[in-house]
């Protein structure tokens, strides 16, 4: 297991992603839009971060400070995800294909109520 990426809202994506990028020096390494949610995957070659928004929403105060998800690579997501549930834990999106990014994620809640990807690449 290692360390995939950390997802965090952002109030303005180009403008975080012009901080990342152009003057942290970080790579780009891929834009999308899924489930109505524009995201930048900016990096360097071992771990990412994913700034999230969703158009014509404002990131809330209260959410500006906060990480959305923090993701994990995983060998194999449904084998992870049947011990976390037998172990009692949330799994609250079971593993599913996400083609457009050739990967199967899947997401459960640490014990502190925040949420955990993990991604297994195709």
């Amino acid at each position: 297991m290692d360390v995939a990426h950390t997802a965090v809202w952002v109030s303005d994506l180009e403008e975080s992603r012009a901080f990342f990028v152009d003057t942290l020096g970080l790579d780009e390494h891929r834009s999308y839009t899924r489930n109505g949610i524009d995201n930048v995957v900016v990096g360097g070659e071992r771990a990412a971060i994913q700034l999230r928004t969703e158009p014509g929403r404002e990131v809330p105060p209260e959410r500006r400070d906060r990480m959305d998800h923090l993701a994990l690579s995983v060998a194999d997501v449904d084998g992870l995800c049947e011990r976390l549930e037998a172990a009692g834990h949330d799994v609250f999106r079971r593993p599913e294909t996400a083609e457009d990014l050739d990967v199967r994620i899947a997401f459960v809640r640490a014990p502190d109520g925040y949420a955990v990807e993990f991604v297994e690449r195709l």
